[in-house]
């Protein structure tokens, strides 16, 4: 029997972490959704489409009224002009707007650049659409290394897959890094495919810069967005990928075959949440910085080395004073002291056996028991 291509992949580890968790009644800091609810506008909109009978078939790439508020909101907030009609497809979440856009722009054997660490599906991804894939590594303090980034470009290279602010490290790209990368893109006729999820969660005054925005990129770049972190609403499984009209043509016809469309009620309840206040987005980003402190004190406390991220919900650490490799470690924090996280090595090629990757997408009381079970590590 010839081995499909299913067994060329690992199961997800921040998935098989989450099943451990529960079997061992740990506090899940591994998977990044949160334990607090929604904002109620959202579930209230969502029961009413639902009593309204919105229940069909919505257009297979997105409601009118969907993506017409997504124009007005992106063209707002990241200074990207899209036409509802013809550059925004809403798709079941941002994995699929990721999958459906590389097997839409990717001809086999095309080179593909993924700087590194990265979240664990952007690797099975580029190998699913038939991509060579190039990880360019970040530095230890998750800066560039412009030579090598130069070097990583040629003739082969068709996309280059970016995540900011990223998961798992919590960087925020800066205009100056996109740019530089926004150049090599025109240079080797790149297209930039923009994972951008955490955009509304950033720190201590830092802004976020979409790469699509940005002089010359607009006709290569592939922006992708979800309301499953900005809304707390990572169930729901709605998203979209934003792009002119020659890619977006390519994206449509993969997506409609993939998924035919996201759930109708609950496009008419994302309309909602985008028309919350601009208090809203201030509002979270207050709360994720109280919790990302409060995660932080008691992993520094129980001797982790690790930095306050720029973005995003997600520290991670150093775990090498542990003496003890990342899967090892990971499962000992499961079972002996009540705390699930991610083995760093899911998010590397090879590597990151040194790391291990927290959220604290949870409420307040949650962190604050984890960091009480984490002081265990140290008698």
């Amino acid at each position: 029997m010839h081995p499909s291509r299913a067994d060329r992949f690992c199961e997800s580890v921040i998935r098989e972490m989450t099943r451990l968790a529960i079997s061992y009644r740990a506090v899940n800091l591994a998977q990044g959704f949160p334990d607090f609810p929604c904002p109620d506008e959202l579930k209230m909109a969502a029961c009413e489409a639902i009593h309204d009978d919105i229940n069909q078939y919505a257009i297979t790439w997105g409601s009118q009224g969907l993506r017409s508020a997504l124009a007005k909101r992106v063209f707002q907030y990241n200074h990207l002009d899209y036409n509802p009609d013809t550059g925004i497809t809403v798709t079941c979440g941002s994995t699929e707007a990721m999958m459906a856009t590389m097997l839409a722009l990717i001809v086999p054997g095309d080179r593909v650049i993924v700087p590194e660490p990265f979240y664990e599906n952007y690797g099975p991804d580029t190998l699913i659409s038939g991509a060579d894939p190039c990880f360019v590594p970040l530095g230890e303090d998750f800066s560039i290394d412009e030579e090598a980034w130069k070097e990583a470009f040629s003739e082969k290279t068709r996309a280059i897959v970016l995540n900011t602010p990223n998961n798992p490290t919590g960087k925020v790209y800066t205009i100056r890094e996109l740019r530089f990368i926004a150049d090599l893109c025109i240079d080797y006729d790149v297209i930039a495919v923009t994972d951008e999820i955490y955009e509304h969660i950033l720190y201590d005054g830092r802004t976020h810069t979409s790469i699509g925005s940005l002089d010359g990129m607009t006709d290569r770049t592939v922006t992708i967005g979800s309301f499953s972190k900005t809304y707390s609403v990572t169930g729901w499984r709605v998203g979209y990928a934003l792009a002119d009209e020659a890619l977006t043509g390519k994206i449509r016809k993969i997506h409609d075959f993939l998924t035919v469309g996201a759930p109708a009620p609950l496009q008419e309840a994302c309309i909602a949440a985008l028309g919350l206040p601009e208090t809203y987005y201030m509002e979270l980003a207050s709360l994720y910085d109280r919790k990302r402190k409060i995660l932080f004190s008691g992993l520094r406390e129980a001797g982790f080395r690790c930095s306050l991220p720029e973005g995003a919900y997600y520290i991670f650490t150093d775990i090498s004073d542990f003496h003890m490799a990342d899967r090892e470690f990971a499962e000992y924090l499961v079972k002996e002291i009540g705390v699930a996280a991610v083995p760093g090595s899911s998010f590397f090629t090879n590597g990151g056996e040194d790391r291990l990757r927290f959220t604290f997408s949870k409420k307040d009381e949650t962190l604050v028991e984890a960091c009480r079970r984490l002081k265990k590590i140290t008698g």
